[in-house]
């Protein structure tokens, strides 16, 4: 069994698996501070500094001035604007990846078109070359 987990770690898809792990875990650090630091203050100067966080309701009937404070009483909330707050971060983090993958998909089809430039005015393959001979020499009267 150890062997057979070693053979399993040693191949190259765990190891590609695990650095993209980390480098995923890395870049949610980066893109939850951009959210957090960057745009979401520019969000709530936009919008009045509404938290949508404190939007709730209490199902126990109860008045509380904040969701902590009717959490820390124990009391059942139905706390909507806390989901609100996620699906507007999930879409600015969708949106800051779309930016990044966009931008990256740019790069590699410019390395693309530069291959097939660079590939094509060298001229002609060694395929293309035989081929061309080997077409004359067929046309070629036989003497």
């Amino acid at each position: 069994m150890i062997k057979e987990f070693r053979d399993f770690i040693a191949k190259g898809n765990v190891m590609d698996m695990a650095v993209g792990i980390i480098i995923g875990a890395a870049f949610t650090a980066i893109v939850a501070s951009m959210v957090d630091d960057l745009l979401q203050p520019v969000l709530g100067l936009l919008t009045g500094g509404t938290d949508f966080t404190n939007y709730f309701l209490a199902m126990d009937g109860g008045d509380y001035p904040t969701l902590r404070a009717a959490r820390d009483a124990g009391a059942p909330v139905f706390a909507y604007g806390s989901f609100i707050t996620a699906v507007i971060n999930f879409l600015i983090i969708a949106f800051v990846v779309f930016l990044l993958v966009k931008g990256v998909n740019r790069i590699k089809d410019a390395a693309m078109r530069k291959q097939v430039a660079d590939a094509s005015a060298a001229g002609p393959s060694t395929e293309a070359l035989l081929a061309e001979i080997r077409d004359l020499l067929a046309a070629r009267p036989e003497r």
